[in-house]
């Protein structure tokens, strides 16, 4: 099995699909998921009981805090990060370098480096196409070699794995 960097944000359908589109699939697809979610994600799936069915496809602890100083490190180092779903202001907040929570340190702290893949799959509105930041925010991590994908409510977000190495 490969380690995967499994890191998810808070979109809807997040409590529903997470777990049985991206997570079990990727397990079935002989991936070892460390899974990392936003503080809102860990909420929504803490508060729905969707927590349990992610947590029960790894042997791996699922973070949304960080470590305390002493603490062994939960997670291996993955070569492969899949971002799904991600938010647009996660995806703004990647592009941008500001890591104010757990996800977004494990992304920002890989983002460019030799041999890391990245894929982002965002579930965004389609007015957010229109704001005048967010194509700069997707040139800048195409630039740094990340693999965009935009999830559409009506596909599954299986799609996303296909862009996995």
């Amino acid at each position: 099995m490969r380690d995967l960097g499994l890191v998810a944000g808070s979109c809807g359908g997040l409590e529903v699909r997470f777990a049985t589109e991206l997570v079990k699939p990727a397990v079935a697809r002989g991936w070892r998921p460390a899974i990392t979610l936003t503080p809102t994600a860990m909420r929504w799936l803490e508060e729905t009981g969707g927590l349990g069915d992610v947590a029960a496809c790894t042997d791996l602890p699922v973070r949304s805090v960080s470590r305390l100083p002493g603490e062994p490190r939960p997670h291996p180092d993955p070569e492969v990060f899949l971002f799904a779903p991600a938010s647009a202001g996660s995806v703004a907040k990647l592009a941008l370098g500001i890591a104010d929570n757990q996800a977004m340190t494990v992304l920002g702290d890989v983002l460019g480096a030799p041999g890391t893949t990245i894929v982002v799959a965002y579930q965004i509105q389609d007015t957010r196409v229109h704001h005048p930041a967010w194509q700069r925010h997707l040139d800048t991590l195409a630039g740094a070699g990340v693999t965009l994908h935009r999830l559409d409510i009506g596909r599954p977000w299986t799609e996303a794995l296909d862009l996995l190495p």
